[in-house]
C-alpha cells in the first residue's frame, strides 16, 4: 500500500499553506509542489516533487509504501550524478548505488529515496569535468576538488531535511556509508535511529575513487589494497584553478 488518495490531498493542502522559520543556517523552506504514481522497473512508487527557496532546483522523494508518521524509515540521501546515473559512467559507484537502493526499498513495506541535484558533491558539472581531467593525472578527488578552490564536499543536506519534515517521516534508517551525511542530517534535526550499509564492489575504473572515499574523507568502506594511479612529473593547468592550493599540493609531491 503507498501513499493513499487521502494522504496525497493532505500533503499537498498543508504544503499550500506552510510557512516556517526555515531549516539550518540559511532558513532553507521546501514545499510540495507535485506528487505523482511512479511504476518503475524497481517497484511501485510515487514521486514527490519538492520547491525551495535555496537553489531554485527541483529536489524529489521516491517513496515506497507508507512513509507519513512512521519511525525508522530506511532512507537513501542519493545525490545527483549526470554521468553515473545516466550515462553508466565506471569512475564512480552512483549508479550502482541508486538502482540497488531503489531495488532495496522496493521490496521492503516501505521506505524512500531522495534524489537530491547536488551534482559533483555540490560542485556542478562543469566542474565536475574539471575534477576528471585532473584525476587523470594523478589526483585523486579530494585534492582536484581542492584545487578548483572548492573544499572536498560542497553538498548541504538542508533541503533534504526538510523534505523528510514535510512527509511527517519521525525517524529513518539512513542507507549510507558516509558518517558525515549521518551528522549533517542529525544537526538538522533528523532522527537517524540506524544505519544501512551501501558498499558497492569496486572496478577496475573507481577502485582509487573509493578508496579516496574510505582514506580520506571517511567513508565506512573496506577495500584491499592502497593502489594509486601513477603519479605524472607534470600537472596540467585547468581553467579555474585555485593557484594557492596549487601551490601547496605541488609543494607536498617535492
Amino acid at each position: 500500500m503507498g501513499l493513499t488518495h487521502m494522504q496525497i490531498k493532505e500533503l499537498l493542502d498543508e504544503s499550500r499553506a506552510h510557512e516556517c522559520d526555515g531549516v539550518g543556517p540559511d532558513n532553507v523552506c521546501v514545499r510540495i509542489a507535485a506528487i505523482a504514481e511512479l511504476p518503475s522497473r524497481f517497484g511501485a512508487f510515487h514521486i514527490v516533487a519538492f520547491y525551495n527557496n535555496q537553489d531554485g532546483k527541483d529536489h524529489v522523494a521516491i517513496v515506497h509504501g507508507d512513509v507519513c508518521a512512521k519511525e525508522n524509515v530506511p532512507v537513501r540521501v542519493h545525490s545527483e550524478c549526470l554521468t553515473g546515473d545516466v550515462l553508466g559512467s565506471l569512475r564512480c559507484d552512483c549508479r550502482d548505488q541508486l538502482e540497488t537502493a531503489l531495488r532495496m526499498i522496493g521490496q521492503m513495506e516501505s521506505g524512500l529515496l531522495l534524489y537530491m541535484r547536488q551534482e559533483g558533491r555540490g560542485i556542478g558539472l562543469v566542474n565536475k569535468i574539471r575534477a576528471y581531467g585532473l584525476q587523470e593525472h594523478g589526483y585523486d578527488t579530494v585534492e582536484a576538488n581542492l584545487a578548483l578552490g572548492f573544499r572536498d564536499d560542497e553538498r548541504d543536506y538542508s533541503v533534504a531535511a526538510h523534505m523528510l519534515h514535510s512527509l511527517h517521516v519521525r525517524s529513518i534508517r539512513l542507507i549510507t556509508n558516509n558518517p558525515r551525511k549521518i551528522e549533517d542530517l542529525t544537526r538538522l534535526g533528523i532522527k537517524v535511529s540506524g544505519r544501512i550499509p551501501h558498499v558497492m564492489p569496486a572496478n577496475e575504473y573507481n577502485r582509487f575513487y573509493l578508496e579516496t572515499k574510505a582514506v580520506k574523507s571517511g567513508h565506512l568502506i573496506d577495500l584491499n589494497g592502497k593502489q594509486r594511479l601513477a603519479e605524472q612529473a607534470d600537472y596540467p593547468i585547468v581553467e579555474g584553478m585555485n593557484e594557492e592550493v596549487l601551490e601547496m599540493l605541488l609543494s607536498s609531491q617535492e
